[in-house]
This record gives C-alpha cells, sequence and structure tokens, in this order.
C-alpha cells in the first residue's frame, strides 16, 4: 500500500555576498531595456529621420526646403533668394496690391505664433472686429458692405493662408487697376488666369495665390 508524500520543498536560489534573489533578475531586465531603448534612439532618432530628409531633399527639394518664391515667380531653395513661401500669407503694404485675408498669427502671418482667435461665432469681439473689417474693405474698394465676401473679414485657423477666394481677389481689381495705371479688363484677366482649382477636382475651393497674383502684378505694371 503506497503512503501519501508531502512534494519537496522547492529549490531556493543560492544568493552569494548576501544580495537578494531578484537582484540578478532585475539587473538582467534593467540591461535589456537599455539596449531596447538605444537601438530605437538609432533607429526612430537617427537613421529615420535622415532616411526620411535625404528623400525629401532628393525627390521634392523645392517644398523640403520651404515651397520659396523669388521675385519673378521661380522656385528657389535659399532664403536669401526669396520674397516669400507659396504656402505662408504675408502682408502688402500700399494700395496698389492684393491684399491677403487678415490675420491674427502674432502681428500678422507670424509664423511662431500660428493660430486662430479661439472666439466663437457670437462672440461680441469678434462681431465687433468682422463688422469693422467689412466696413474698411467696403470703403477701400468703393462697394457696399454686402458684397464683401466672408474671407476678407475672417481670419484663418493656422493665421499663415496664403490665399483667397476668387471672390475677393475679383473685388479688388478696380482698385488696383487704378492704382498701377493699368486697365480693369487686363487686371480681371490676370485673376482669372491665377484662379487655382479644387486639388484633385473635388477636394478644398477654388483659390488665388496672393503671392503669385501680385509678382504678376508687379510684371505686368513693368
Amino acid at each position: 500500500m503506497s503512503t501519501l508524500t508531502s512534494p519537496a520543498p522547492a529549490a531556493v536560489p543560492s544568493v552569494g555576498s548576501g544580495r537578494p534573489a531578484n537582484v540578478v533578475p532585475f539587473v538582467r531586465q534593467t540591461l535589456a531595456g537599455l539596449r531596447v531603448l538605444l537601438v530605437l534612439t538609432v533607429l526612430l532618432g537617427v537613421a529615420y529621420p535622415l532616411a526620411v530628409t535625404g528623400v525629401a531633399q532628393v525627390a521634392l527639394g523645392w517644398r523640403a526646403d520651404g515651397s520659396l518664391v523669388a521675385a519673378d515667380g521661380s522656385h528657389v531653395r535659399a532664403a536669401s533668394d526669396a520674397v516669400g513661401s507659396a504656402l505662408v500669407g504675408q502682408t502688402f503694404d500700399g494700395p496698389r496690391w492684393f491684399q491677403p485675408r487678415p490675420s491674427v498669427a502674432g502681428d500678422g502671418y507670424d509664423t511662431l505664433a500660428s493660430g486662430g482667435s479661439n472666439l466663437g461665432p457670437n462672440n461680441p469681439d469678434l462681431v465687433a472686429e468682422i463688422d469693422a473689417r467689412r466696413a474698411a474693405v467696403a470703403e477701400r474698394e468703393g462697394v457696399d458692405p454686402a458684397f464683401v465676401p466672408p474671407d476678407a473679414v475672417t481670419a484663418s485657423g493656422s493665421g499663415l493662408d496664403p490665399d483667397v477666394s476668387p471672390a475677393y481677389a475679383r473685388l479688388q481689381v478696380a482698385r488696383v487697376a487704378r492704382e498701377n495705371g493699368l486697365p480693369v479688363a487686363d487686371v480681371a484677366a490676370l485673376v482669372e488666369r491665377s484662379v487655382v482649382g479644387r486639388d484633385l477636382g473635388f477636394l478644398g475651393e477654388p483659390r488665388v495665390s496672393v503671392l503669385r497674383l501680385n509678382l504678376a502684378l508687379r510684371t505686368m505694371g513693368s
């Protein structure tokens, strides 16, 4: 007849120098974690950014360097040769130029302070500011305030939008033609040639780059 015996106790790991038994696994896990951290840092923090930068410089060099535009409208990659970026709006001083939409990014089109006002559509401060802008644009263009398009009185979410609607560009034709001593028909035709349609035929809205329009205007005036 067999007898039941209790199982032998598990072997206790030997511990040398008085160290706790869990010290060795902890050290091994820590070193493994450090190795993983080092490998991922090299791969994702060095190799991947360098690879993406290299591909961008080779395949899309102009875009990767900021989409800079020279005074003659050509693409340049050195900031010293550029008068602006195709991606960032800027102000144009004087009545002879087409004007962009308002910007509340810093003092206006500040790339270090990109953003909108964050005011709701019914905020009394925003409503008052829009009314003041509408009155100013209507007076500048010599039209009824009801004909001023929305993008002439509202800032974009980024504050850096380089484009205006075709309606706002057309609204400015008479003033620009008068200030530059050019036929209205010629300036109107220039605006129509500058209209860019929806991306892929259905994304976004038709738009006009204010920078490219003013560069073309300067060429026409000269």
